[in-house]
């Protein structure tokens, strides 16, 4: 007799970027740590975990479900694949995962409870969570074209109290004149 396991877990992410970072090969392998590899589009094949688990795509809903036929190499020779679902629903800003696993071989849907948890469940939050949105292209600098001239940058003003203040002029003697230079005030004070 087959077993069947029923998880939910809440990740503090898009359901979007829930089920990109699922299927996409790379990004999968970012966040388990582990090879992954196939397509994104139903009829695809993918693996997981260095091949240990592989599968089919069988239905797809962006950013809402997945359904994929799953297996790993724990599975005994001659087993049908099991059917795997996760559901995506965006709850508070927040995703709702709820995967469905049916037709796992006896003896193995809790050790396989425990791989979605510690493999899957954690580190894809993680892996979510801690990736900022694609920022917004820098705006445009203005492009010079053939024949147009760029303005010159106009020079700050400086207001009164920051202008500097103009050098003293040194006191020199005129002609006839009874103040004495600028030398001879030193000369006198020494």
């Amino acid at each position: 007799m087959a077993e069947k396991l029923n998880m939910t877990t809440v990740i503090n992410a898009s359901p979007r970027k829930v089920f990109a970072a699922w299927l996409d090969p790379r990004k999968h392998s970012a966040f388990t740590g582990s090879k992954a590899s196939g397509g994104s589009r139903v009829g695809d094949p993918f693996t997981a975990w260095d091949g240990y688990i592989l599968g089919v795509h069988l239905e797809l809903e962006p950013g809402r479900r997945i359904v994929q036929a799953w297996r790993t190499s724990d599975f005994p020779p001659g087993s049908e694949d099991s059917r795997l679902e996760i559901v995506l629903v965006e709850v508070a800003g927040k995703t709702r995962l709820t995967l469905t696993q049916s037709n796992i071989p006896d003896g193995q849907a809790e050790q396989y409870r425990e791989g979605w948890e510690d493999f899957y469940f954690a580190p894809l939050a993680k892996f979510v969570a801690a990736r900022p949105a694609r920022k917004a292209p820098a705006a445009a600098k203005p492009r010079v074209t053939r024949g147009a001239r760029a303005k010159p940058k106009a020079k700050p003003r400086l207001s009164k109290s920051v202008r500097p203040k103009p050098k003293a002029k040194p006191l020199v003697r005129k002609a006839g004149s009874a103040k004495p230079s600028a030398k001879s005030r030193t000369r006198r004070r020494a």
